[in-house]
């Protein structure tokens, strides 16, 4: 049988990704329920970490435990590719000896070239371009508090960035509405904007996109690898930190995401998740272990 990576959204069919999302919520009753399955038994995962993380290394690592398996954590001043080692050879190794390669990368072209070498899937954890898993997650979310997402009020304020990309993608996929409020400047590229399949709409400012919206969701203003902008970003997006009076502007039944790790005073306001309605970051957050977990338990066993 052909391998599937998921690098973006769209390399899963919108059937394939509700079966995973179904999954998901079902994986989560288990666990929570301390019924553990294990239908990856023996297999292992190598992730490749060539940017920091926790969120991502942990539920993957976790995921597979769970599930029965292991996870190896490789970067590259402990590998081979530290020293040279073409992506391709790499990835024709480590298909000889693992199920899977998660990767988190700064340049999308290396998830590409490894997933061309490689005969196991290839898992998007994170590239400059954009972050599948993270919308695996936060679609759960909205599930959660929502049900169905076709047709949801979906705001993001804040930098058109990888993130953002992949909210574009899932809007085409899965049908919600998504207001974008960027400033000029830093709108996301337009090859994304193109993926929502004209479920976007561009504002002017973080209160027009905020207004009755029932989902509002931001990242931060410098993402690694941007620390030396930081100073121009910070001026940039002034006007466009998320507060409890921007909330206030929101639907009623509203709830805020971010992805994580916050800077509070800079896209959040200081104290902001005191506020009862950014509580769902935190299952937000959980729905990364459950979401990967079935994404991983698709991928390998078909």
């Amino acid at each position: 049988m052909a391998k599937t990576d998921f690098l973006t959204l769209n390399d899963l069919s919108q059937s394939a990704l509700f079966k995973v999302l179904e999954r998901a919520h079902a994986l989560k009753k288990s666990y929570q329920a301390k019924e553990f399955h294990q239908t990856l038994s023996q297999h292992v995962l190598a992730m490749i970490f060539e940017k920091s993380s926790t969120r991502t290394r942990v539920s993957f690592e976790a995921g597979m435990t769970q599930l029965g398996g292991s996870a190896i954590f490789l970067s590259p001043t402990d590998t081979q590719l530290g020293r040279g080692e073409p992506l391709e050879d790499t990835a024709r190794v480590l298909s000889e000896m693992v199920s899977a390669v998660m990767i988190r990368t700064d340049e999308h072209n290396k998830l590409e070239r490894f997933a061309r070498a490689a005969t196991i899937p290839v898992i998007n954890g994170l590239s400059d371009s954009c972050h599948p898993c993270q919308l695996l997650a936060d679609i759960q979310t909205m599930q959660e508090v929502f049900g169905d997402v076709a047709g949801l009020r979906v705001a993001w304020i804040g930098d058109g960035n990888n993130v953002c990309h992949s909210y574009l993608e899932a809007a085409g996929i899965f049908g919600f509405e998504l207001t974008i409020a960027a400033p000029t400047g830093y709108e996301p590229a337009s090859e994304w904007v193109e993926k929502a399949n004209g479920h976007v709409n561009f504002v002017d400012t973080p209160e027009e996109a905020a207004a009755n919206a029932q989902v509002i969701t931001t990242d931060v203003w410098a993402s690694m690898g941007q620390e030396d902008e930081a100073k121009e970003r910070l001026k940039a997006f002034d006007g466009y930190q998320i507060t409890p009076a921007l909330l206030d502007l929101a639907a009623d039944n509203a709830c805020f995401l971010h992805c994580l790790p916050a800077h509070e005073g800079e896209e959040i306001v200081e104290g902001l998740f005191s506020d009862s309605r950014t509580a769902t970051v935190w299952a937000q957050a959980g729905n990364r272990l459950h979401a990967q977990k079935a994404l991983l338990e698709y991928l390998i066993n078909g």
